[in-house]
């Protein structure tokens, strides 16, 4: 990968969302940035915000453009940076009780 195509402006970056974000605030972005570019004033920044948001709302499609957008010199697992794993302790009682059983 080229240095230019590193700093290239991705979907995110059009519509001023984090890599994260959900479906809601995805279309909630798109909306705000209609609102700041519209077609008959502003076209070409109209046309990028469109494009980025049917790349983004298709689901399958952000999956891939967040897989293309990484730094091919990072690990993979750095797409997991600040999401939080829901792990739920439950403590130790579910265990004992199933070993009293036996």
């Amino acid at each position: 990968m080229s240095a230019p195509d590193r700093h290239r402006e991705t979907a995110w970056d059009v519509l001023g969302l984090p890599p994260g974000a959900s479906d809601a605030e995805i279309r909630a972005a798109y909306l705000e940035k209609l609102r700041q570019f519209p077609p008959d004033r502003q076209p070409e920044a109209f046309e990028r915000v469109r494009d980025a948001y049917a790349l983004l709302r298709d689901p399958r499609r952000r999956a891939e453009a967040l897989l293309l957008a990484v730094d091919p010199d990072e690990p993979l697992a750095s797409l997991l940076d600040g999401l939080e794993a829901p792990r739920h302790f439950v403590g130790p009682q579910l265990w004992l009780a199933l070993l009293k059983e036996r």
